[in-house]
Parts: structure tokens; sequence; C-alpha cells
């Protein structure tokens, strides 16, 4: 049985990816998914390569309970599309610097993050990296809801969920 595999994508993957995917892997974790899902995340832009989360992103991960210590940022390659099932981007500009890499026989889902949420106030994750403190609670607060939508449609859509 192959895993289900997710690559969350925002710019600099220092800020909203890296929140994205310590929140969707602690949420496969308590769910005892682990086995079933992959979970990464990668950047469009080039600047923070190999660097930790963003401090603040961290600080307030860290205040809900998620670890963020292992991640690093690194850049969405064209391999990416060969290996995940979900490349979900946190804004309309990833989304179309995805689009433009896309290989044509690229089968699995591509979109935006918010699309899996129940809200409707947003549809794009904001970028925090300039703003105020306030943003990254805002970011964190869109991604766990985000993240229960997307492992629901995943649970939904896959085989091995009868097996649970």
């Amino acid at each position: 049985m192959s895993k289900i595999s997710v690559l969350f994508v925002c710019l600099g993957n220092i800020c909203r990816s890296p929140t994205a995917h310590a929140v969707f892997q602690s949420m496969v974790d308590s769910e005892g998914l682990s086995q079933h899902i992959l979970v990464d995340s990668a950047g469009t832009g080039d600047w923070h390569l190999g660097h930790a989360p963003d401090q603040r992103t961290t600080a307030v991960a860290a205040q809900r309970g998620y670890d963020m210590s292992e991640l690093r940022s690194r850049l969405v390659e064209i391999e990416d599309f060969d290996q995940f099932d979900y490349i979900v981007a946190m804004d309309n500009e990833n989304l179309t610097n995805l689009e433009v890499m896309r290989p044509a026989n690229y089968q699995g889902q591509l979109g935006l993050f918010l699309d899996y949420s129940q809200q409707i106030e947003q549809t794009e994750v904001p970028d925090p990296y300039y703003g105020g403190d306030n943003g990254f609670a805002l970011v964190l607060d869109l991604v766990e809801e985000a993240s229960a939508g997307l492992l629901a449609h995943i649970r939904s859509q896959s085989s091995w969920t009868t097996s649970l």
C-alpha cells in the first residue's frame, strides 16, 4: 500500500508552509496515519534555503504545541510532481508558479490550501513575514482549520480508510 503524499508550498518556506507541515503532520500522527500519509513543505523562492522556520512562526506554533525544530527550507523541484499526490499552495502567486512548473502528465491535486477550509472569509493564507505578530497567529488559525479539512478530504478519497 503506497502512502498519500502532501507538499505544502509558500514563497520562502519559512513561515506558512512549515506551519502547515507541522500542523498537518501533528494531525496525521495523532490520528495514527503516519504509515499512510507523507508530509513535506517547500518554497518557490530560494532566499532561505536550508534555514529553520522564522522564529516568530516557531514561537506561535510552540504556544499551541507544534514542533518545527527539524524543518528546514527547501525549494520546490520538478521531481516533486512525481512524488506528491497533493501539492498545496498558500496563495495564488505560488499556485501560479507551481502551475508553470507542472509537467503535463501530473496526475495529482494542485490547488490552494484554503480550498479545504470551511471558513469563507479568506481564500489565501496571507504572508505574515513583513507584518506584526498577529499575522502569525492568523496563519496558524487558518492552517489548523484547513488541515482538518484536507485530512478529512484525504480520508474520504483513500481506499485504506475502510480498513482503519
